[in-house]
Protein backbone atom coordinates (compact mmCIF):
# COMPACT_ATOMS: atom_id res chain seq x y z
CA UNK A 1 0.00 0.00 0.00
CA UNK A 2 1.12 3.40 -0.89
CA UNK A 3 1.53 6.14 1.08
CA UNK A 4 -0.95 8.38 -1.13
CA UNK A 5 -3.63 5.39 -0.66
CA UNK A 6 -2.95 5.90 3.11
CA UNK A 7 -3.71 9.31 3.15
CA UNK A 8 -6.67 8.77 1.00
CA UNK A 9 -8.08 6.17 3.02
CA UNK A 10 -7.96 8.63 6.17
CA UNK A 11 -9.08 11.52 3.85
CA UNK A 12 -12.25 9.19 2.92
CA UNK A 13 -12.80 8.73 6.77
CA UNK A 14 -12.71 12.20 7.73
CA UNK A 15 -14.65 13.15 4.96
CA UNK A 16 -17.35 11.18 6.12
CA UNK A 17 -17.75 13.22 9.60
CA UNK A 18 -18.06 16.19 7.90
CA UNK A 19 -20.75 18.27 8.95
CA UNK A 20 -21.50 16.35 12.17
CA UNK A 21 -22.31 17.63 15.61
CA UNK A 22 -20.64 16.31 18.58
CA UNK A 23 -20.62 16.45 21.85
CA UNK A 24 -17.54 15.91 24.37
CA UNK A 25 -18.01 15.27 27.70
CA UNK A 26 -14.75 16.58 29.81
CA UNK A 27 -13.38 18.05 26.65
CA UNK A 28 -11.57 21.00 28.56
CA UNK A 29 -8.07 18.55 28.56
CA UNK A 30 -7.11 15.49 28.66
CA UNK A 31 -8.70 12.51 26.35
CA UNK A 32 -11.57 14.78 25.84
CA UNK A 33 -9.80 17.58 24.77
CA UNK A 34 -7.68 14.98 22.32
CA UNK A 35 -10.77 13.95 20.81
CA UNK A 36 -12.35 17.16 20.30
CA UNK A 37 -9.68 18.27 18.35
CA UNK A 38 -8.89 15.04 16.48
CA UNK A 39 -12.85 15.37 15.36
CA UNK A 40 -12.65 19.03 14.51
CA UNK A 41 -10.31 18.17 12.18
CA UNK A 42 -13.14 15.85 10.17
CA UNK A 43 -15.04 18.73 9.60
CA UNK A 44 -17.37 18.11 12.97
CA UNK A 45 -18.64 20.89 14.52
CA UNK A 46 -18.17 20.31 18.16
CA UNK A 47 -19.45 21.47 21.24
CA UNK A 48 -16.82 20.31 25.08
CA UNK A 49 -18.20 20.97 28.35
CA UNK A 50 -16.23 21.74 31.27
CA UNK A 51 -17.12 21.80 34.97
CA UNK A 52 -14.30 23.02 36.29
CA UNK A 53 -11.98 24.38 33.92
CA UNK A 54 -13.30 27.34 31.63
CA UNK A 55 -9.94 28.70 30.56
CA UNK A 56 -8.71 25.07 29.58
CA UNK A 57 -12.25 24.52 27.36
CA UNK A 58 -11.47 28.17 25.97
CA UNK A 59 -8.35 27.26 25.24
CA UNK A 60 -9.49 23.98 23.07
CA UNK A 61 -12.25 25.73 21.09
CA UNK A 62 -9.50 28.38 20.26
CA UNK A 63 -7.23 25.97 18.84
CA UNK A 64 -9.76 24.37 17.03
CA UNK A 65 -11.16 27.60 15.65
CA UNK A 66 -7.27 28.46 14.83
CA UNK A 67 -7.01 25.57 12.51
CA UNK A 68 -10.72 26.38 10.41
CA UNK A 69 -12.89 24.28 12.53
CA UNK A 70 -16.32 25.08 14.52
CA UNK A 71 -16.54 24.47 18.09
CA UNK A 72 -17.79 25.94 21.26
CA UNK A 73 -17.78 25.23 25.09
CA UNK A 74 -20.56 24.91 27.99
CA UNK A 75 -20.59 23.99 31.45
CA UNK A 76 -22.03 20.93 32.76
CA UNK A 77 -21.82 18.83 35.78
CA UNK A 78 -21.86 15.34 34.83
CA UNK A 79 -23.76 14.77 38.09
CA UNK A 80 -26.06 17.55 37.78
CA UNK A 81 -28.67 16.73 36.13
CA UNK A 82 -30.12 20.29 35.56
CA UNK A 83 -27.03 21.62 34.07
CA UNK A 84 -26.92 18.87 31.03
CA UNK A 85 -30.45 20.36 30.11
CA UNK A 86 -29.34 23.70 29.73
CA UNK A 87 -26.18 22.29 27.86
CA UNK A 88 -28.24 20.61 25.18
CA UNK A 89 -30.26 23.61 24.66
CA UNK A 90 -27.39 25.60 24.42
CA UNK A 91 -25.62 23.17 21.81
CA UNK A 92 -28.84 22.77 20.19
CA UNK A 93 -29.24 26.35 19.52
CA UNK A 94 -25.66 26.69 18.56
CA UNK A 95 -25.36 23.96 16.53
CA UNK A 96 -28.28 22.09 15.95
CA UNK A 97 -29.29 18.24 17.75
CA UNK A 98 -25.95 16.20 18.65
CA UNK A 99 -25.11 13.01 16.17
CA UNK A 100 -22.26 12.01 18.07
CA UNK A 101 -21.44 11.92 22.08
CA UNK A 102 -18.39 11.18 23.58
CA UNK A 103 -19.17 10.48 27.26
CA UNK A 104 -15.63 11.18 28.43
CA UNK A 105 -16.53 13.22 31.53
CA UNK A 106 -15.07 11.68 34.79
CA UNK A 107 -13.16 11.97 38.39
CA UNK A 108 -10.30 9.33 40.06
CA UNK A 109 -11.37 7.83 43.16
CA UNK A 110 -9.83 8.64 46.32
CA UNK A 111 -7.28 5.57 46.61
CA UNK A 112 -8.66 3.84 49.50
CA UNK A 113 -9.65 0.29 50.23
CA UNK A 114 -13.49 -1.22 50.36
CA UNK A 115 -13.19 -1.61 53.90
CA UNK A 116 -11.70 2.59 54.50
CA UNK A 117 -13.86 4.05 51.54
CA UNK A 118 -16.70 6.58 52.44
CA UNK A 119 -20.61 5.34 51.09
CA UNK A 120 -20.47 8.86 49.89
CA UNK A 121 -17.84 8.08 47.67
CA UNK A 122 -18.99 5.26 45.94
CA UNK A 123 -22.44 7.61 45.43
CA UNK A 124 -20.41 10.09 43.76
CA UNK A 125 -18.34 8.62 41.60
CA UNK A 126 -21.95 6.07 40.67
CA UNK A 127 -23.45 9.76 39.72
CA UNK A 128 -20.50 10.77 37.54
CA UNK A 129 -19.88 7.99 35.69
CA UNK A 130 -22.71 6.16 35.07
CA UNK A 131 -26.04 8.14 36.41
CA UNK A 132 -25.23 11.38 35.06
CA UNK A 133 -23.64 10.27 31.41
CA UNK A 134 -27.33 8.47 31.15
CA UNK A 135 -29.02 11.37 31.93
CA UNK A 136 -27.45 13.26 29.30
CA UNK A 137 -28.32 10.73 26.59
CA UNK A 138 -31.88 10.45 27.56
CA UNK A 139 -32.03 14.09 26.87
CA UNK A 140 -29.93 13.87 23.53
CA UNK A 141 -31.90 10.20 21.86
CA UNK A 142 -34.82 12.20 20.36
CA UNK A 143 -32.25 14.22 17.97
CA UNK A 144 -30.59 11.50 17.83
CA UNK A 145 -33.11 9.33 16.85
CA UNK A 146 -34.62 11.77 14.01
CA UNK A 147 -31.14 11.68 12.27
CA UNK A 148 -29.83 9.33 9.68
CA UNK A 149 -27.06 8.15 11.52
CA UNK A 150 -25.82 8.39 15.29
CA UNK A 151 -23.23 7.31 17.75
CA UNK A 152 -22.71 7.50 21.16
CA UNK A 153 -18.76 6.47 22.35
CA UNK A 154 -18.36 5.90 25.93
CA UNK A 155 -15.11 5.97 27.37
CA UNK A 156 -14.61 3.51 29.96
CA UNK A 157 -11.59 1.90 31.45
CA UNK A 158 -10.21 -1.53 31.28
CA UNK A 159 -9.69 -1.29 35.02
CA UNK A 160 -12.41 -3.22 35.02
CA UNK A 161 -10.79 -6.02 33.95
CA UNK A 162 -7.94 -5.79 36.63
CA UNK A 163 -9.80 -4.52 39.60
CA UNK A 164 -6.85 -3.95 41.77
CA UNK A 165 -6.53 -2.95 45.47
CA UNK A 166 -8.24 0.58 46.24
CA UNK A 167 -9.99 1.49 43.22
CA UNK A 168 -13.91 -0.20 44.07
CA UNK A 169 -15.43 3.25 43.53
CA UNK A 170 -14.17 3.66 40.37
CA UNK A 171 -13.99 0.73 38.94
CA UNK A 172 -17.75 -0.24 39.92
CA UNK A 173 -18.99 3.05 38.74
CA UNK A 174 -17.42 2.22 35.11
CA UNK A 175 -18.91 -1.26 35.21
CA UNK A 176 -22.30 0.14 35.89
CA UNK A 177 -21.94 2.63 32.79
CA UNK A 178 -20.92 -0.43 30.43
CA UNK A 179 -23.78 -2.30 31.39
CA UNK A 180 -26.28 0.30 30.76
CA UNK A 181 -24.78 0.81 27.26
CA UNK A 182 -24.67 -2.81 26.26
CA UNK A 183 -28.51 -2.36 26.89
CA UNK A 184 -29.05 0.97 25.13
CA UNK A 185 -27.25 -0.52 22.14
CA UNK A 186 -29.45 -3.10 21.89
CA UNK A 187 -32.74 -0.46 22.23
CA UNK A 188 -31.59 2.00 19.98
CA UNK A 189 -30.03 0.01 17.53
CA UNK A 190 -33.56 0.29 15.02
CA UNK A 191 -33.13 4.12 15.57
CA UNK A 192 -29.95 4.04 13.94
CA UNK A 193 -28.08 4.68 16.61
CA UNK A 194 -24.52 2.44 17.45
CA UNK A 195 -23.49 2.63 20.77
CA UNK A 196 -20.06 1.56 21.47
CA UNK A 197 -17.51 1.58 24.80
CA UNK A 198 -13.62 2.30 24.63
CA UNK A 199 -11.98 0.69 27.59
CA UNK A 200 -8.60 2.08 28.31
CA UNK A 201 -5.69 0.97 30.12
CA UNK A 202 -4.14 4.09 32.49
CA UNK A 203 -3.85 6.90 29.91
CA UNK A 204 -1.17 9.61 30.16
CA UNK A 205 -3.31 12.64 31.70
CA UNK A 206 -3.99 14.06 35.35
CA UNK A 207 -6.67 11.31 36.10
CA UNK A 208 -4.09 9.00 34.71
CA UNK A 209 -1.22 10.47 37.32
CA UNK A 210 -4.12 10.63 40.16
CA UNK A 211 -4.95 6.85 39.51
CA UNK A 212 -1.31 5.62 39.44
CA UNK A 213 -0.33 7.38 42.83
CA UNK A 214 -3.26 5.47 44.23
CA UNK A 215 -2.41 1.81 42.87
CA UNK A 216 1.42 2.28 43.10
CA UNK A 217 2.10 4.03 46.98
CA UNK A 218 2.50 7.28 45.27
CA UNK A 219 4.61 5.96 41.87
CA UNK A 220 4.78 8.58 39.03
CA UNK A 221 3.43 7.93 35.12
CA UNK A 222 6.76 7.70 33.89
CA UNK A 223 7.86 5.33 36.01
CA UNK A 224 5.43 3.24 34.89
CA UNK A 225 6.14 3.66 31.17
CA UNK A 226 9.06 2.04 31.59
CA UNK A 227 7.40 -1.04 32.01
CA UNK A 228 4.32 -0.86 29.57
CA UNK A 229 3.88 -2.67 26.22
CA UNK A 230 5.52 -1.09 23.41
CA UNK A 231 7.57 1.54 25.98
CA UNK A 232 4.57 3.97 26.61
CA UNK A 233 1.34 4.13 27.85
CA UNK A 234 -1.84 5.07 26.15
CA UNK A 235 -2.08 8.17 24.94
CA UNK A 236 -5.16 10.63 23.92
CA UNK A 237 -4.71 10.83 20.40
CA UNK A 238 -4.91 6.29 20.77
CA UNK A 239 -8.14 6.94 21.82
CA UNK A 240 -9.05 9.81 19.38
CA UNK A 241 -8.46 7.73 16.17
CA UNK A 242 -10.24 5.14 17.52
CA UNK A 243 -13.79 7.50 18.45
CA UNK A 244 -13.11 8.71 14.34
CA UNK A 245 -12.78 5.27 12.90
CA UNK A 246 -16.08 4.33 15.05
CA UNK A 247 -18.15 7.14 13.80
CA UNK A 248 -16.91 6.92 10.99
CA UNK A 249 -17.75 4.10 7.72
CA UNK A 250 -15.62 1.23 9.48
CA UNK A 251 -18.22 1.63 12.35
CA UNK A 252 -21.10 1.27 10.54
CA UNK A 253 -21.66 -2.57 11.33
CA UNK A 254 -20.79 -1.84 14.57
CA UNK A 255 -22.74 -1.70 17.84
CA UNK A 256 -22.74 -2.55 21.26
CA UNK A 257 -19.12 -3.72 21.42
CA UNK A 258 -16.23 -2.90 23.96
CA UNK A 259 -12.90 -2.14 22.65
CA UNK A 260 -10.13 -2.31 25.28
CA UNK A 261 -7.01 -0.12 24.29
CA UNK A 262 -3.95 -0.98 26.31
CA UNK A 263 -0.81 -2.42 24.32
CA UNK A 264 -1.82 -5.72 24.95
CA UNK A 265 -1.95 -5.65 28.51
CA UNK A 266 -1.48 -3.78 31.86
CA UNK A 267 2.10 -2.82 32.72
CA UNK A 268 2.91 -5.11 35.65
CA UNK A 269 4.12 -1.81 37.56
CA UNK A 270 0.41 -0.29 37.58
CA UNK A 271 -1.88 -3.35 38.16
Amino acid sequence: MTDMTVAGASADVHGALHGRIALVTGGSRGTGAGVARELAAAGVRVAVTYMSSPDAASEVVADIEAAGGEAMSVYASAADDASWQSAVEAITATFGDVDLLVSNAGVASRGRSVADSDPAEFEQLLAVHALGPLSLIRKLLPGMRAKKRADIVVVSSSIIEACPANTAPYAMAKAAMETGCRVLAREERDNGIRVNIIAPGLIDTDMGAKLVRATTAGGTIAETEQHSPFGRICKPGDIAKLVIFLSGPGGEYITGQRFIVDGGGVAPAMF
